[in-house]
């Protein structure tokens, strides 16, 4: 009904079917197709867009298509741009796309597309390799080495070649496209050296990304780079030994990514100024020395990650830079305390100072009367574990309403826990204070954080009981699916890298840790069953409750923690025998229930069955036989039967036999003469009447009798 029209929109419309035999004869004008962003999931043929052949744009991304790559995109010869991504197209592009000699704008990115890049490329239309603008293949399996020799793409301005398969050296002629703006090749397994010819050219480059390749830069420490360059990415390449020299001449920049790039160098002054201008600044995992830029304020970062190097010195004391968002400090030598400047930070949402030497207490931010107007921080993730820190559980937190993780782990600090946690920090869904000095019960309004879903109070001085109320923690009982609603409500997204005890060892974690559920009170000095709540966590996978003193037995029910991996209930006073319920552990890979005063047969059967080093499972527990253990249970003994057993067995069964069909008979006979015999059942009734009447008048009368003596005795008392 609309034979003129031009440009049809259809992006975000929650379509459902795209099918093939649409008669559409009227839209033969038809020039723009926009069909992105629905849900069609079928087939990539056939649809009826295919016969559209007048089409100069088309955007069938994000809508779930599957199958070959179309040869039908060979017809459509007048197609400027073509949008496929994130899709499952397999296979190579059609050799027919040679056809498409419009073709300025080609993204196929997120898809299956295999087979070999130089291939890709001699398919690719030569007719339009001076129009090509854009060109983003990436998040692929395109394997091989980029072709050596290639006729310029003069016009290109974006190629995106990332997190494909693609090995070999990068090849000179991406340093002839002079019209480049960004190019981006990380996330792939190419090598060798890049070098002044390869970039040099490149006069309008904004954004270069290597990272994740085994590249070296061998740039002359003369060389300028492009003057427009403003995001950088160099993760895993290798830039060191000394500080890249080349760096200083960025005078706009906006990101860097040098982490993990093999220097070992002293940061010069230079490079503070320079990087002020940056939103994201990366530089971890190097052997970076010198202490941290004295003009942090002045930065505009958003994002500065300065871990695992070698900075030393204190925090600058205004390092409150307006902007910072997320500060990584972690695993360096920096020493002295926390500066007030740290109550400025009201829009930080990360901060990582763990694994220092830092020493004294946090500040307490409602102190400091400089600050106006005063906000809640907006902090969601706190890390100053391992450092020597000291004092009270820290005041400032009472300010840090949106905290998600908490970690204060292996430091000294004392005192009790805060009954305010549960009140003031309604999302904590994190907490490891393991390795300090605090003491004193768990406070009972701890168990009304219901998010939290990983507890480790672990090496402290606790004493008491557990809070039966522990069953209140979601984050401990929902399925991981439905859990991840409550993580998205918290907004929790960076959690840095973590080392944790489980299994019986130390392991580290990094962004998987927000879906590990643990719960440890291991190394404290509490008492008390344990409850049988504990059950109801059912997706906890570490349960540590080891080295304390609770009594007791282990709830009967512990086999409903299913997805729990390791179990440590040792060094305990737990009694009675090991339930049965504990073979149903499926997922259970390390047990100990050694030293304490457990009793009866180790159960058997499943994931029992493979744990190594059983026998120290079990140790210290010398009530405990059967399997695995040396100690056989003890059964009792049979005697074997003589002669003389099987005879006086025999005169047993007889006597029985006929002293039962004796009573039989005479109930019959009983009751065959009462059958018959009226007057003999007149007698008996009679006679079984005048026995009860003479039995009720005695007991009347001696009751009356012994009520009387009594009655006498307590008034003869009374007068007396």
């Amino acid at each position: 009904m609309l034979p003129s029209l031009k440009v049809l929109r259809l992006s975000n419309c929650d379509l459902r079917t795209s099918s093939a035999s649409l008669n559409l004869p009227n839209l033969t004008f038809l020039e723009t197709l926009d069909l992105s962003h629905n849900s069609f999931y079928t087939h990539i043929t056939p649809n009826w867009f295919w016969g559209l052949t007048r089409l100069k744009y088309l955007d069938i991304s994000w809508n779930g298509f599957h199958g070959q790559f179309p040869e039908e995109i060979g017809n459509m010869t007048s197609i400027i741009e073509l949008h496929l991504s994130s899709n499952d197209l397999v296979g190579m592009i059609p050799s027919n796309l040679k056809n498409m000699c419009s073709m300025e704008v080609f993204f196929a990115y997120e898809n299956k597309i295999n087979g070999s890049i130089t291939e890709l490329f001699l398919r690719l239309p030569s007719c339009s390799w001076k129009k090509l603008i854009y060109m983003s293949l990436s998040s692929n399996n395109l394997m091989g080495s980029l072709p050596t020799n290639l006729e310029p793409l003069s016009n290109l301005i974006w190629l995106d070649l990332s997190g494909n398969k693609l090995t070999g050296h990068v090849p000179l002629w991406i340093g002839e496209l002079t019209k480049l703006t960004s190019l981006d090749l990380r996330n792939n397994d190419l090598e060798g050296f890049i070098h002044e010819g390869h970039l040099s050219g490149l006069e309008s480059l904004e954004m270069l990304e290597l990272s994740s390749n085994s590249i070296a830069f061998a740039m002359n420490s003369t060389w300028n780079p492009p003057s427009n360059l403003t995001d950088i990415g160099l993760r895993s390449c290798f830039l060191g030994p000394k500080f890249p020299l080349w760096l200083r001449w960025l005078t706009h920049l906006k990101y860097l990514d040098i982490s993990n790039t093999g220097i070992s160098d002293t940061v010069p002054d230079w490079f503070w100024i320079m990087a002020s201008t940056a939103k994201i600044l990366n530089m971890r995992q190097n052997k970076i020395k010198g202490s941290l830029p004295p003009t942090m304020e002045l930065l505009r970062a958003i994002v500065i990650d300065l871990s695992s190097n070698q900075f030393s010195g204190p925090i600058p004391l205004d390092f409150a830079a307006p902007s910072l968002e997320q500060l990584f400090l972690s695993d360096n030598s920096i020493y002295g305390t926390i500066p007030f400047s740290l109550c400025k930070l009201r829009s930080l949402l990360l901060l990582d100072i763990s694994e220092n030497k830092l020493t004294g207490s946090i500040p307490d931010c409602s102190a400091d009367t400089s600050i106006k107007n005063r906000t809640s921080m907006r902090i969601q993730n706190l890390n100053l574990r391992n450092n020597n820190l000291s004092g009270e559980f820290p005041s400032f937190l009472r300010d840090c309403q949106q905290i998600v993780f908490l970690d204060l782990a292996h430091n000294h600090f004392s005192g009790t826990l805060p009954t305010w946690i549960g009140e003031k920090l309604p999302n904590l869904a994190f907490l490891r204070l393991r390795s300090n000095m605090l003491y004193g019960h768990i406070p009972e309004d701890l168990t009304t954080l219901i998010y939290l879903q990983y507890l480790d109070l672990a090496c402290n001085n606790l004493t008491g009981s557990i809070p039966k109320s522990i069953f209140n923690y979601k984050g401990m009982i929902l399925a991981s699916h439905d859990y991840d609603v409550f993580r998205d409500a918290l907004g929790l997204t960076d959690t840095g890298n973590f080392t944790v005890l489980t299994k019986g060892e130390h392991r580290l974690y990094t962004g998987e840790i927000i879906y590990i559920v643990n719960f440890d009170l291991s190394c404290n000095n509490l008492i008390g069953d344990i409850p049988e709540e504990v059950i109801y966590l059912v997706e906890l996978a570490n349960l540590n409750l080891s080295w304390n003193t609770f009594t007791g037995k282990i709830p009967v029910n512990i086999g409903a923690l299913v997805q729990v991996k390791s179990l440590d209930l040792s060094h305990n006073e737990l009694s009675g025998e090991i339930p049965a319920s504990l073979s149903a552990l499926t997922s259970l890979s390390r047990l100990n229930l050694s030293y304490n005063n457990l009793k009866g047969e180790v159960p058997s059967g499943n994931q029992l069955q493979t744990l190594e080093d059983p026998e120290y499972i079990y140790i210290g527990n010398p009530g405990l036989c059967g399997p695995p253990l040396p100690q056989k249970c003890s059964q009792p003994k049979l005697i074997p039967a003589t002669q003389e057993h099987h005879e006086d067995l025999n005169d047993e069964v007889y006597f029985f036999i006929g002293m039962g069909s004796g009573y039989v008979m005479g109930l019959w006979v009983v009751f065959c003469a009462f059958l018959f015999k009226r007057k003999w059942r007149i007698k008996w009734y009679s006679f079984c009447n005048r026995g009860y009447d003479w039995v009720y008048v005695q007991v009347v009368v001696t009751w009356a009798s012994w009520t009387r003596e009594t009655m006498h005795g307590v008034q003869s008392s009374t007068n007396n």
